[in-house]
């Protein structure tokens, strides 16, 4: 197998605009910084709460569910593993659309389980049929997706948890800067889990926390599998007041949604095809098929971006959504790139 490989993370104090792995350009809640500014070191010498109780609480007021219907992890990613620790093995395995998160392959090779990969169409239509027909342990179901930004509908959602075997969990990261979710139907259906992340709406990709909204029953069985003490003391202290501070949060995401529709139309200008995304990135495909050659450009002059070399996004980019003014420096730029090398394809040659 392959090991699962994040985005570039430059070192700190580098000068470069990182558009690259999706973190959140604004600070996080200043009523999440003060519960960090005074902390105290009781805290740290005694192990954490095994089920981050103070965050269970916080987010079951935000959420309006009981806080046993909530289940937090060290990011969502040991959500992930929980799900396939408790669900999977060879002969139960994991279905999902590509292209995707790629980690569910991984945690599904690691546990040993196969997989089958559905491909999305080509407008990332979700192929509800073909994953019904797969009937996986686990079904996982990305909404919005990465990298594509787009959404599954709730009536898709709903046919899939009716009609397989197994579990549905649907992977919400993005969530806060989407137009719906699903937290809906896990509330309706037994076999479904729905996947929050604070890394991205609420700027604390660094502590990483994560949590998980699915009937008692569902994460009885995941809760047998998880580490002991995942979450600590500080993320789950940190963790309860920024998802309190809901209003500060919205008004973060609703900047991004704003310079999110700006850059794509600044892409769009300079002859992008841009799929329509509620997340806060955006997947863009070179007007001349070049993305790797932008991706490079774009990095030696200090602006990082994802390029996936894999099926279907070799011709693409996908940009994370910045501050006005890192979103203004990228499209400059890339006009920059775009038009030195049409340049170079018209120049005659010299003999």
């Amino acid at each position: 197998m392959s090991g699962y490989v994040p985005g570039e993370q430059p070192p700190p104090g580098t000068q470069v605009i990182k558009l690259n792995t999706n973190e959140n350009p604004y600070p996080p809640s200043p009523e999440a910084l003060k519960v960090l500014r005074e902390l105290e070191g009781e805290l740290l010498r005694r192990y954490p709460d095994p089920m981050a109780g103070a965050f269970r609480e916080a987010a079951s007021q935000v959420l309006g569910v009981p806080a046993d219907w909530i289940l937090v992890g060290n990011g969502s990613d040991d959500i992930l593993t929980m799900i396939i620790r408790a669900c999977c093995e060879p002969g139960r395995g994991v279905v999902y659309p590509m292209p995707t998160y790629v980690l569910y392959r991984t945690l599904t090779q690691i546990q040993g389980a196969e997989f089958v990969e559905v491909p999305y169409q080509e407008d990332y239509t979700l192929p509800v049929e073909q994953l019904i027909e797969a009937q996986g342990a686990v079904t996982f179901v990305a909404s919005p997706n990465s990298p594509s930004g787009t959404v599954a509908s709730v009536e898709e959602l709903e046919e899939l948890a009716t009609q397989i075997s197994g579990v549905l969990a649907i992977d919400e990261a993005y969530v806060d800067f989407a137009e719906t979710d699903a937290l809906e139907v896990a509330k309706k259906y037994d076999n479904v889990i729905i996947l929050r992340t604070l890394s991205k709406g609420y700027s604390l990709a660094g502590l990483r926390l994560g949590f998980g909204v699915a009937n008692p029953a569902l994460l009885e069985g995941l809760i047998k599998v998880k580490d002991s003490y995942n979450v600590d003391a500080v993320a789950c202290a940190v963790g309860a007041a920024a998802i309190a501070d809901q209003n500060y949060k919205n008004t973060n995401a609703q900047k991004i949604k704003v310079s999110r529709a700006q850059m794509a139309d600044s892409l769009k200008q300079l002859g992008f095809h841009v799929l329509p995304s509620q997340a806060n990135f955006l997947l863009a495909q070179s007007p001349s098929g070049n993305a790797e050659s932008l991706y490079k450009s774009l990095k030696e002059q200090g602006i990082l971006v994802r390029y996936f070399n894999q099926s279907h996004l070799t011709d693409k980019l996908r940009i994370t959504v910045g501050t006005p003014e890192q979103n203004e420096a990228l499209i400059k730029l890339l006009n920059k790139i775009i038009t030195s090398q049409i340049s170079k394809s018209v120049s005659p040659t010299v003999s």
